[in-house]
C-alpha cells in the first residue's frame, strides 16, 4: 500500500492582536475542545461549521432559518467575479469605470467617484477587504451590464449550488428588503464553492490593510482599505472570508480557517453584536477542528491503459477524476484503509471524453468510505469497417 498523508488537527492557543479579544477567543477554544457530543451554547441564533473538501457539516444550530445576510451577500458576488476571471470574460488588469448608480451606494464604501477607473483586482480588493458596496455594484454592472442582470445570475447560481432557502435582491446586501434572504447553511455552501474552486481568494481576504489610489478629474488621493474581519488577528489559521452587518440583519460572518491541512467554514448569522459574532465564530471553528481528522489521498496508484471493445484504437488512457478526502469525527486507524480498483463489466466504444469506466473504492474495516471515478482521458471512437478488417487480418497473421 502506498504511503498516504494523514493530517490530524491539534488545537493551539490563539494569538490575538488585542488582549480583550485574545481572552475571549482563548476561552472559546477551551470550550470548543470538548468531545463532539458536547452541546455548544451560543448567543448567535443561527450557525454552522462545514469542512470544505468533503462538505461535511460538523455542527449546526437552526441553520436553515431564512435571515438577512447583509454584506455576506458579497460571497456570491465574489464567486461570480472569480468565475468570470476563470472563463476569460474578465482580466485582473482590466479597467472598470464607476457609474453614478454605483457611486450612490451608501453603507460600507470605498468612495469611488462617478467616472473613476480602477482595475478589476483593485475593485476585488475593495470588495473582499473593505466590503465596498460601491465597488461591488461597479463590478456587477461591468460583468452583466446592470446590477439587476447580475443579481438574476446570483439567484441562478444559488439554485445551481442547492441553496434552496436563498434569494438575492442586490449584489452587496445593503437592502433591507425581506425578499433578500439566505441561511447559515446556504452561506456555507456558497463559501465552500468559492474556497474550493478559487482558493486564491484568501490571498485577498487575509490582507489586513492596503492603500488604493483614487484618480479623478479632481486629482489623486490615497485611501486605506482596512479589513472588517477582526478574526484574522484573533484565531489561528483564519484567512477570510466575509463580514456583514446592518440594523436589520444584525451581525453576520462567514469565517474560514485552515489548520493541518483541514479547512473549515464557520457561519454565524444574526448575532446580537460584533463581539459575539467574532467570539462565537471562533468557538464553533475551534470545536470543528477539535472533533475531526482528515484522510486525504493524492498519491493514488498509476492506472494502466484499458481495453475498449469495438474501438478504433483498442486501448485507451484513463485517469482519476479527482483526489479523495474522508473526514472522520471518530478515532479511526487510517493505516488500515484498503483501496481497490473496480472496472465496469463491459467497456465498449464509443466513449466520450471523461466517461466513467470504473472507480477507486476506499474501505475501512468493511465500511465503504467513498470512491473516486475513473474516467477516460480522451474520447474513444467506435471502430469502422476497415478497422474491423485490420483487426481480423492481424489475428489471422499472428
Amino acid at each position: 500500500m502506498l504511503a498516504v498523508p494523514v493530517w490530524t488537527v491539534q488545537i493551539r492557543a490563539e494569538e490575538a492582536a488585542g488582549a480583550q479579544m485574545a481572552e475571549t477567543v482563548q476561552d472559546n477554544t477551551d470550550a470548543a475542545a470538548q468531545p463532539q457530543t458536547a452541546v455548544l451554547e451560543l448567543q448567535t441564533p443561527h450557525a454552522l461549521v462545514m469542512e470544505v473538501s468533503t462538505g461535511t457539516v460538523l455542527f449546526e444550530k437552526d441553520a436553515d432559518a431564512k435571515v438577512h445576510p447583509a454584506s455576506v451577500t458579497k460571497v456570491m458576488t465574489m464567486l461570480l467575479i472569480f468565475e468570470a476571471l476563470a472563463e476569460g470574460r474578465l482580466k485582473l488588469d482590466e479597467r472598470v469605470t464607476t457609474s453614478a448608480h454605483a457611486k450612490s451606494m451608501g453603507g460600507s464604501q470605498v468612495f469611488l467617484e462617478e467616472g473613476e477607473s480602477q482595475t478589476v483586482e483593485t475593485l476585488l480588493k475593495c470588495i473582499v477587504i473593505a466590503s465596498g458596496n460601491d465597488a461591488a455594484v461597479t463590478m456587477a454592472e461591468h460583468i452583466s451590464g446592470s446590477e439587476e442582470a447580475f443579481v438574476a445570475r446570483m439567484n441562478e447560481r444559488a439554485a445551481e449550488l442547492g441553496m434552496v432557502n436563498t434569494h438575492f435582491v442586490d449584489c452587496c446586501g445593503l437592502t433591507d428588503s425581506p425578499e433578500h434572504y439566505t441561511t447559515a447553511r446556504d452561506v456555507a455552501l456558497m463559501s465552500r464553492e468559492l474556497l474550493a474552486r478559487f482558493p486564491q481568494v484568501t490571498d485577498y481576504s487575509k490582507i489586513w490593510m492596503e492603500d488604493i489610489t483614487h484618480v479623478t478629474a479632481k486629482g489623486s488621493s490615497k485611501f486605506t482599505l482596512t479589513n472588517t474581519n477582526k478574526l484574522l488577528r484573533a484565531f489561528d489559521g483564519c484567512d477570510g472570508l466575509k463580514t456583514g452587518s446592518t440594523s436589520y440583519a444584525k451581525y453576520c460572518l462567514s469565517a474560514t480557517a485552515q489548520r493541518g491541512g483541514i479547512r473549515l467554514i464557520g457561519t454565524v448569522m444574526t448575532a446580537p453584536d460584533s463581539k459575539t459574532r467574532f467570539a462565537e465564530a471562533a468557538k464553533i471553528l475551534g470545536y470543528g477542528f477539535a472533533c475531526c481528522t482528515l484522510y486525504h489521498d493524492d498519491a493514488m496508484e498509476t492506472l494502466p491503459q484499458i481495453r475498449v471493445r469495438g474501438a478504433a484504437e483498442p486501448f485507451a488512457d484513463v485517469k482519476y477524476a479527482n483526489e479523495f478526502s474522508y473526514l472522520s469525527t471518530e478515532k479511526e486507524d487510517f493505516s488500515a484503509i484498503e483501496r481497490t480498483v473496480c472496472w465496469q463489466e463491459e467497456i465498449r466504444a464509443p466513449l466520450e471524453q471523461g466517461a466513467q469506466v470504473g472507480e477507486y473504492v476506499y474501505t475501512l474495516n468493511g465500511k465503504v468510505l467513498g470512491s473516486v471515478p475513473i474516467v477516460t482521458v480522451n474520447a474513444v471512437e467506435k471502430a469502422g469497417y476497415l478497422d474491423c478488417l485490420d483487426e481480423m487480418w492481424e489475428r489471422w497473421v499472428l
